[in-house]
C-alpha cells in the first residue's frame, strides 16, 4: 500500500472501547506497507504515510497511469524528506524524467527535484552527477525535463565535456523542440562556463567550436520557430563574444574545412568540402532579420554587432555578410522601425561596421541612404544619442563618395539637421562630442560642393547659421579640442566659397560672404588677438589660414572689409608676437604669406609680390629687418629683394599708424638705407612705386619727428631723398601717402615745384577720370582733394601758395586751359570740403591769379575759363572772412572784366546761369563793402548804368502784369532773375550807407511813382517793392520785404536824426499801409515779421506831425489788434507756437500804445475781460519777449489793474525760476562733461 491514512469515520459511544483496540493494532500495521517493506522507507505526517519504495516503483514504471503518477507527486511534497531518504530518490526521479511524456508530470517532477535539491545539497550533488552521467554515457535519452534540470544544477556536473558532448549530440536530434531546448541548456552552460571557468582555465564548449557552431546556424536556417531562434541567437552571441566566430573563420582561412550540419559526419567520411562557416552564418541570419517578431530582430542585430566587433572579427566576415546583402536586411529593419530605439541604434551600429567593407558596402549604401535622413533628424534631436556619430559617418561615406546622387530635397533636409544640432550645441542645449562635432562639419562641408546645392535658396541662411555656429561652439567651450576648431573653420572657408556660385542670386552671394566675414571680424578676431598667448600652434595657424582664405579673393568688398578690419587690430604687430611665440617655419612661412596678401588687398596692384618673393629669407624680428634695411644691397638680390619687402611692410603699417619699432629706430634705419645705397637709387634702379614708398615712410617719420625735437635727423639723407625726388619721375597721384608724410612734403619749400607738378598731375588724373588718390590717416581712407583742403586750410604749409602760383603759371603759360580749369576746379573742391580754405587762398593771392587770367593771358575770351572762375569768386566769396579781403585793385579789375563781358542791358529773356552768378558776385561784393571792404568796387557796381538799366526794366516788366507775377517763382527763368535782382538790391541799400555816407537821400525811395526821374544807382522804390509784396512769389514776397524794410528803416533814420518830415501823399501812404495790413498773418513768418516792423515805423512817423496818419490806423489796424486780443484771450489757445504766429500783430500792437495818442478803441479791445484772459493763458512755457514788450507798453498806458498786475507778476516770477532751473541744469552738465573728459 502506496499511501496509509487515519480513519474519517465518527467515533460511536458505544464502539469506542472496541475501536480503541482496534487503532493500536493499525498503528502496528502502518509500520509497513501492503507490500510489505520495511518501515525505514515509511515517511510519516498528521494525516498519514507513505512508502518510498512503493512511491519509487510508480514512477518508474512507464505503464504507471499518469492520474496516479500526478497525485502521488503531488502528495509526496507534503511530506518532510530527510537527506538520507532524498538519496534514495535520485534514480527513481532520473527514471521519471524519461518515461512520462506528459507535460504537467513533468513540471511536478521538476518541481520535487528543486525543492530536494535546494533543502539537501547532497541530493543535488548526487544527482546531478547521476545525471551527467547517464547522459554522457548516452544510457538516457535526451528530454526537456532533463534539460531543465541540467540547466540549473550545472554547478554540480563533473564531466562537463561529456555533457556538453552529449548536448552537441543531441542538436542532431529531429525533434525541433527538443533542439531549442538543447540550444537553451547549453547557452545556460555557456553563461555558468563563463562566470567561472574551470581550474584549469579550460574552455569546454571552444573543444566543440567547429561542429558546435555548424550545429547552431544549421538549426538557426532550418527553424522558424521564434523561440528556437532567441535561443539559438543567443547561444551565437555568445560565441560571437567570446570569439569562437573569428577563430573559425581564421582556421578556415588557413584550410580548415566546416561542411553542412545534414552531412556533417558523412561530409567528414567522404572527405567533402562544405561551404565556409561564414557564408552559412550570413544565410542563417536572414531569416530571423526578416521575423515579425521584434525580439528576434533585435537579438539578430545584437548578434551581427558582436559577430563584427568581437576582436579578430577579419574584413572577410564583414565582405561576406555585404555580399549577402545583410546591409539591405539591416536597411529595411531600419525603414520599417518607425525610426525608434533600441531598433535604431542597433540597425546603425550593425551598419557602421559592414561599411568597413568599403567597395562592396558603397552599392548598399546608395540605395539604403534615403533611409538614413530621417535617422540624422531623430538622432539629432537626441543629446548625446549614442549612434550621432556612426550616422553622420555613414552619411559621411555617403556624400563624400557618390558625389551628384542627393537631390536638392535631401540636402535640405540634412542641412537643416545638421544646423539644428550645431545651433543647440551651441546653445547649450545639445552636448556633442568632438568626433559627432567633426562629422557634422565635414558633412556640412560635403553637401554645399553638390552641384544640386548650388543655386537654393534655402540653403543661404542655414549655411550662414551653420558657419557662425560651429565657430562660436569652438570659441566658448572651456577645453578646446583643435580638431573641432580646424573644421568649424574648414566650414567657414568652405562656406566664403559657397557666397562665390553662379547660380545664386548675387543678393544671397553677399548675405552669405558677409556673415562669414562678420563671423571672423566680431567673433574670431578678437578671440585669437586676446588668446594667443595660451594656444596651440595648430590652431593658430588654422585661423590664419582662414584669414588668408578669405583675403586671397581680394576682388570682394568683404575682403576689403575684413583687411581693414585686420589692420585696425595692429594686426602687423600681432603677426610678429606670432612668429615671436611660434618659431617654426611652418608659422613663419603663413606669417608672411597671409601680409602679402593683406598687402595685395589694401594697396592692390599685386603689391604683396615682394614679400612673397623674400619669404624665405626675411627675418622674424622687426629689429633684425631694421638692421637689413640699413645695409648696402648692391649685387646681393637677395638682400635687395629683402629690403624691398621690409619697405612694403613698414610702408603698409604705418600708414594704419602701427608701429613694428620705435620712431626713433626706424627713421635711423631708413637713413642709412639712403646713404649707403644712394648710388644705386640715384642710378635708376628703384621703380616709382618703391621711391613713393621711401618717400612716405620718411616723409612719416620725419613729421614726427617735428613734433618731437629729440629725434635727430640727417641733412645729407634729406639732401639726397630731395635728390631722388628731382632727379626721378614719381607719381604722387598713384600713391597712397599718410597725411602726416603728405603735410611734411608740402611743409618742404626746396620740392615746392616738384609738388606743383605732382599737383597738377592730380588735378589731370581727376579731371580725366574721376579718381582721387589716396591718403591714409587714422586707418581711414580720404580722398586726397580731402587731405589738399586739409592742408590748404591749416596754412602751416605751402599747399595754398602752390595752388595760386600753379594757377598764375598756367595763365602765363599757352594752351593750358584744360590745366587751368582742373586747378581751379579743384580749388573750388577744396573751399567746399573745408570753407576755411577760402581765407589761405584770399591770402596767397587768388585774386591777383583771377586778375592774372583775365588781363594777362590768352584765355580772357575763354567761356570755360570764365564760368570757372566766377564759380569760384563766387564760392570764395561767400565764405572768405571780410577782414582777410585786402586786394581791392584786383578785385575791382575782375569786376569790371565780368561788367564788360555781358552786355547787362539785354533783355531778361537772354540772360543765362552764368549772368545770374555774376549778378550773385556783384551781390557778395556789395555784403562785404557793408564791413568797409572794397568800397571801390561797391561803387562801381551801384553805378554801372547798364546793370541800373536793366534793373530797372526788369522791375518794371514786373509790376506791369500784376497778378500774374505769382507764377514768376524761383522755378522759372524770369522768377530766378527776379530773385537775384531783388537781393542785388537788398545789398545795396545796406552797402551805401557805408559806400556813400550821408550822400544818399532815403526820400527818393518814397516818393510817388508818377513824374520822378530813374534812379542813377542800383534801387527799387517803395512802391515798387509794395507790388512785388502782393502780386509776387513766396520768394519773391521775402526778398521784397527785406529790401522795403531796409529803405523804410533808413528813411526813419535819416528823418528823426534831421528832424525832416516825410513827405508823400495820403493816398500813397494808404496804399503802402494796405499792402502791409495784408501780410500781417502771412504764413512766412519771415515775411509778416518785416510788414509789421514797416508798420510800425510808418505809424512811429505820427512824431514827425503827420497830423492824419493817427485817423488812418484808427480805421485800419483795429481789425489787426482784435485778432491780436481774441487769439490771446481765447483759452487753451495760447501756446507757444501759437504766440510766436502772432508776433507780428504784437508789434503793430506795441507801435499803436506808443502813440502820442492811443486810438479809443484800443481801450474797448484790451479791456478787463481780455487782459484778464490773457494773463490766465501765459505760463513759464509759453512767456515770449513780444508779449513782455506788449504788457510793458499796456502798463505804461494804464490799461492794467492791479490784480491783473499782480498776477502778471507772479507769471513772470515762474518763468524766472523756470530759466534758473535751466541754467542750473545746463551748469551742471557742463561740469559734469568736463570731468568726464578729464578722467583718464
Amino acid at each position: 500500500m502506496l499511501f496509509s491514512y487515519d480513519s474519517q469515520k465518527q467515533p460511536d459511544l458505544e464502539e469506542e472501547e472496541e475501536e480503541e483496540n482496534m487503532y493500536s493494532n493499525r498503528e502496528e500495521l502502518a509500520q509497513v506497507c501492503c507490500e510489505g517493506h520495511r518501515s525505514t522507507l515509511n515517511l510519516q505526517s498528521q494525516e498519514g504515510s507513505i512508502c518510498l519504495l512503493c512511491f519509487s516503483n510508480l514512477i518508474s514504471n512507464p505503464l504507471s497511469p499518469t492520474l496516479h503518477v500526478s497525485y502521488a507527486l503531488s502528495q509526496i511534497s507534503q511530506f518532510l524528506i530527510s537527506s538520507s531518504h532524498s538519496q534514495f530518490l535520485v534514480s527513481p526521479l532520473l527514471k521519471a524524467l524519461s518515461s512520462f511524456d506528459d507535460q504537467p508530470i513533468a513540471n511536478q517532477l521538476i518541481n520535487l527535484i528543486l525543492n530536494l535539491s535546494s533543502s539537501s545539497e547532497s541530493f543535488s550533488a548526487h544527482f546531478v552527477v547521476t545525471l551527467s552521467h547517464h547522459l554522457a554515457s548516452r544510457a538516457l535519452a535526451w528530454t526537456r525535463p532533463h534539460l531543465f534540470t541540467t540547466n540549473n544544477l550545472y554547478a554540480h556536473i563533473k564531466d562537463k565535456y561529456g555533457l556538453v558532448s552529449n548536448l552537441v549530440a543531441g542538436l542532431q536530434l529531429p525533434s525541433e523542440e527538443i533542439r531549442g531546448e538543447i540550444l537553451f541548456a547549453l547557452y545556460k552552460v555557456s553563461m555558468f562556463q563563463y562566470a567561472s571557468e574551470d581550474g584549469d582555465g579550460t574552455d569546454v564548449l571552444l573543444a566543440f567550436c567547429p561542429k558546435l557552431l555548424h550545429l547552431v546556424v544549421d538549426a538557426l536556417i532550418k527553424t522558424q520557430v521564434d523561440d528556437v531562434r532567441l535561443n539559438c541567437l543567443a547561444l551565437l552571441t555568445v560565441f560571437a563574444q567570446r570569439g569562437f566566430f573569428a577563430k573559425v573563420n581564421a582556421n578556415e582561412a588557413s584550410s580548415i574545412i566546416l561542411y553542412e550540419a545534414d552531412n556533417f559526419m558523412q561530409g567528414l567520411e567522404d572527405g567533402k568540402d562544405g561551404p565556409r562557416l561564414n557564408i552559412i552564418f550570413a544565410e542563417a541570419i536572414k531569416g530571423p532579420l526578416l521575423s515579425s517578431d521584434r525580439q528576434v530582430q533585435q537579438s539578430t542585430l545584437y548578434l551581427l554587432f558582436h559577430y563584427l566587433s568581437c576582436e579578430g572579427a577579419s574584413r572577410q566576415q564583414t565582405q561576406v555578410l555585404v555580399e549577402e546583402n545583410i546591409a539591405d536586411y539591416v536597411f529595411e529593419i531600419l525603414r520599417l522601425s518607425e525610426y525608434k530605439d533600441p531598433v535604431v541604434s542597433s540597425c546603425i551600429q550593425v551598419l557602421d561596421l559592414l561599411s568597413t567593407a568599403e567597395q562592396a558596402f558603397k552599392q548598399r549604401l546608395l540605395v539604403g541612404f534615403a533611409t538614413l535622413i530621417p535617422v540624422v533628424h531623430y538622432v539629432a534631436e537626441v543629446p548625446l544619442h549614442p549612434v550621432q556619430s556612426q550616422t553622420l559617418k555613414l552619411v559621411w561615406n555617403y556624400v563624400s563618395d557618390c558625389l551628384g546622387m542627393l537631390s536638392t530635397s535631401q540636402i535640405e533636409e540634412l542641412v537643416l539637421a545638421l544646423t539644428g544640432m550645431l545651433k543647440k550645441h551651441t546653445e547649450g542645449r545639445m552636448g556633442m562630442l568632438p568626433e559627432t562635432f567633426i562629422l557634422v562639419c565635414s558633412v556640412f562641408v560635403a553637401l554645399m560642393k553638390f552641384s544640386s546645392s548650388h543655386g537654393t535658396p534655402n540653403l543661404a541662411r542655414p549655411v550662414q547659421e551653420a558657419s557662425k555656429h560651429a565657430v562660436l561652439a569652438c570659441l566658448d567651450i572651456p577645453e578646446k579640442h583643435p580638431g573641432q576648431l580646424l573644421h568649424s573653420l574648414y566650414l567657414l572657408k568652405e562656406a566664403y566659397l559657397y557666397g562665390h556660385e553662379e547660380s545664386f542670386a548675387e543678393s544671397c552671394n553677399m548675405e552669405i560672404r558677409n556673415s562669414v566675414v562678420d563671423i571672423c571680424t566680431a567673433h574670431l578676431l578678437p578671440w585669437v588677438v586676446t588668446a594667443i598667448n595660451e594656444m596651440e600652434e595648430e590652431i593658430v595657424l588654422g585661423v590664419l589660414e582662414t584669414f588668408h582664405s578669405l583675403l586671397l579673393q581680394d576682388s570682394d568688398i568683404q575682403a576689403m572689409e575684413l583687411a581693414k578690419t585686420l589692420v585696425s587690430t595692429s594686426w602687423f604687430s600681432f603677426s610678429f608676437g606670432c612668429l615671436g611665440l611660434y618659431p617654426s617655419e611652418k608659422m613663419k612661412c603663413r606669417v608672411f604669406l597671409m601680409l602679402s596678401s593683406l598687402v595685395d588687398v589694401l594697396l592692390g596692384n599685386d603689391s604683396g609680390q615682394t614679400i612673397r618673393d623674400a619669404a624665405l629669407y626675411l627675418p622674424s624680428d622687426p629689429v633684425d629687418m631694421l638692421f637689413l634695411l640699413g645695409q648696402k644691397s648692391s649685387h646681393n638680390l637677395e638682400l635687395s629683394s629683402c629690403q624691398s619687402a621690409i619697405l612694403v611692410i613698414l610702408y603698409t603699417s604705418s600708414l594704419h599708424d602701427e608701429r613694428l619699432a620705435d620712431e626713433k629706430s626706424v627713421l635711423a634705419s631708413l637713413e642709412q638705407y639712403l646713404l649707403v645705397n644712394s648710388s644705386d637709387l640715384q642710378s635708376g634702379a628703384t621703380n616709382s612705386l618703391a621711391l613713393m614708398r621711401v618717400v612716405n615712410l620718411y616723409g612719416l617719420f620725419r613729421g614726427l619727428a617735428s613734433m618731437s625735437s629729440q629725434i635727430p635727423y640727417s641733412l645729407k639723407a634729406e639732401r639726397i631723398l630731395f635728390q631722388l625726388l628731382t632727379e626721378n619721375e614719381w607719381d604722387l597721384p598713384c600713391a597712397i601717402v599718410h597725411s602726416v608724410s603728405l603735410k611734411w612734403l608740402f611743409q618742404q619749400e626746396k620740392i615746392s615745384e616738384q609738388l606743383s607738378y605732382q599737383v597738377l598731375q592730380f588735378c589731370r588724373s581727376n579731371i580725366s577720370n574721376g579718381t582721387d588718390i589716396i591718403v591714409h590717416g587714422k586707418n581711414d581712407r580720404v580722398p586726397n582733394a580731402q587731405a589738399f583742403a586739409e592742408l590748404v586750410a591749416t596754412g602751416d604749409n605751402y599747399g595754398a601758395t602752390i595752388l595760386v602760383c600753379l594757377l598764375i603759371q598756367l595763365a602765363k603759360d599757352e594752351g593750358q586751359e584744360h590745366d587751368i580749369i582742373s586747378v581751379v576746379n579743384l580749388m573750388q573742391i577744396i573751399i567746399n570740403i573745408f570753407p576755411a580754405a577760402s581765407d589761405q587762398l584770399c591770402l596767397h593771392g587768388i585774386g591777383k591769379a583771377i586778375y592774372t587770367l583775365y588781363y594777362d593771358s590768352s584765355y580772357a575770351s575763354s567761356p570755360a575759363i570764365l564760368m570757372a572762375t566766377s564759380v569760384l569768386s563766387f564760392n570764395i566769396l561767400s565764405l572768405v572772412q571780410p577782414e582777410i579781403l585786402s586786394d581791392d585793385e584786383y578785385w575791382l579789375a575782375v569786376t569790371m572784366k565780368l561788367m564788360d563781358y555781358f552786355n547787362l542791358s539785354a533783355v531778361a529773356d537772354r540772360w543765362n546761369h552764368q549772368s545770374l552768378l555774376v549778378i550773385g558776385i556783384f551781390s557778395l561784393i556789395l555784403y562785404h563793402s557793408t564791413n568797409g571792404i572794397l568800397v571801390e568796387t561797391a561803387k562801381t557796381i551801384m553805378y554801372n548804368t547798364s546793370l541800373v538799366s536793366a534793373i530797372n526794366s526788369m522791375i518794371c516788366a514786373a509790376s506791369f502784369i500784376g497778378p500774374a507775377l505769382v507764377d514768376q517763382d524761383e522755378g522759372t527763368s524770369k522768377g530766378q532773375i527776379l530773385i537775384f535782382l531783388l537781393l542785388l538790391n537788398y545789398f545795396s541799400l545796406r552797402s551805401l550807407p557805408v559806400v556813400l555816407p550821408g550822400f544818399m537821400d532815403w526820400q527818393k525811395f518814397f516818393d510817388p511813382p508818377n513824374g520822378t526821374q530813374p534812379l542813377s544807382f542800383i534801387g527799387i522804390r517803395c512802391h515798387d517793392l509794395c507790388r512785388l509784396m502782393h502780386f509776387g512769389s513766396p520768394l519773391v514776397k521775402l526778398v521784397a520785404s527785406y529790401s522795403l524794410s531796409e529803405s523804410l528803416t533808413r528813411l526813419s533814420d535819416q528823418r528823426y536824426k534831421m528832424q525832416l518830415e516825410v513827405k508823400c501823399t495820403m493816398g500813397y501812404l494808404m496804399s503802402v499801409i494796405a499792402v502791409l495790413e495784408g501780410l500781417i498773418f502771412y504764413s512766412d513768418l519771415r515775411v509778416a515779421l518785416n510788414c509789421s516792423l514797416c508798420l510800425s515805423i510808418i505809424l512811429g512817423w505820427e512824431k514827425l506831425d503827420m497830423q492824419e496818419t493817427i485817423m488812418i490806423e484808427k480805421i485800419s489796424c483795429r481789425l489787426i489788434v482784435e485778432e491780436l486780443a481774441t487769439s490771446l484771450a481765447a483759452p487753451c489757445l495760447a501756446s507757444k507756437s501759437f504766440i510766436n504766429h502772432h508776433k507780428p500783430a504784437i508789434h503793430v500792437a506795441v507801435a499803436l500804445l506808443k502813440l502820442q495818442k492811443i486810438p479809443e478803441w484800443m481801450r474797448s479791445i484790451f479791456d478787463d475781460t481780455c487782459i484778464s484772459g490773457i494773463v490766465k493763458n501765459l505760463s513759464a512755457s509759453n512767456l515770449s519777449t513780444e508779449i513782455v514788450f506788449l504788457f510793458r507798453e499796456l502798463l505804461n498806458s494804464g490799461f492794467l489793474k492791479t490784480e491783473q498786475i499782480a498776477n502778471l507778476h507772479r507769471v513772470l516770477q515762474e518763468c524766472r525760476k523756470h530759466k534758473y532751473a535751466d541754467n542750473t541744469r545746463d551748469d551742471r552738465a557742463d561740469k559734469h562733461m568736463k570731468k568726464m573728459a578729464t578722467t583718464p
